[in-house]
């Protein structure tokens, strides 16, 4: 499996062009990191106040579908609750993996651009993420593409390690 690259950048986001963009939030780290704390700024607090108001909290499983438009270039702005920061784990990052992958594949999403879990934290680095993604994603719904929003450094570092993760899968599975 192949991914773009582009770095958290609102500029370089802007020039994309994504049916779904995905991130996540803790249930108990305000203000939000990384990606989720990007968007939701252009969205001029929208997630947070949703937050807030307990409509949607960051628990693990949980999911939040937020309209991107007019203000992001994507369609849907999907938050992925994490549970609180430090039960951050293997199992959590992979639990919401697949509830990214399951929204996605129910909306019929075709180009998605998704900021790993925990990754807009740097709790996990690029190679140990990729190694997750590869092995969760080792039959990948249809979608058109995966556009990974990591900084340029990482980028390299990921984009080398899923290829070799990805040759990994394929030796066991043969």
């Amino acid at each position: 499996m192949e991914f773009r690259f582009v770095p958290p950048d609102l500029h370089q986001l802007d020039q994309l062009s994504a049916d779904l963009v995905a991130c996540s939030a803790f249930e108990d780290k305000r203000p939000m990191a990384g990606l989720a704390g990007l968007l939701d700024w252009r969205l001029a607090g929208r997630v947070s106040e949703l937050l807030r108001t307990q409509f949607a909290g960051g628990a693990a499983g949980e999911a939040l579908l937020v309209t991107g438009r007019p203000r992001l270039p994507f369609d849907k702005l999907l938050v992925l609750g994490l549970g609180p920061r430090s039960e951050f784990n293997d199992a959590r990052f992979l639990a919401a993996l697949d509830r990214l992958v399951t929204c996605a594949q129910g909306l019929r999403i075709k180009k998605l651009v998704v900021e790993l879990p925990g990754r807009g934290d740097d709790l996990f680095s690029p190679a140990h993420a990729a190694d997750l993604l590869v092995e969760q994603l080792r039959d990948p719904f249809a979608c058109d593409g995966w556009t990974l929003v990591e900084p340029p450094e990482a980028a390299k570092v990921f984009a080398d390690q899923a290829r070799e993760a990805s040759r990994r899968v394929r030796l066991v599975a043969s």
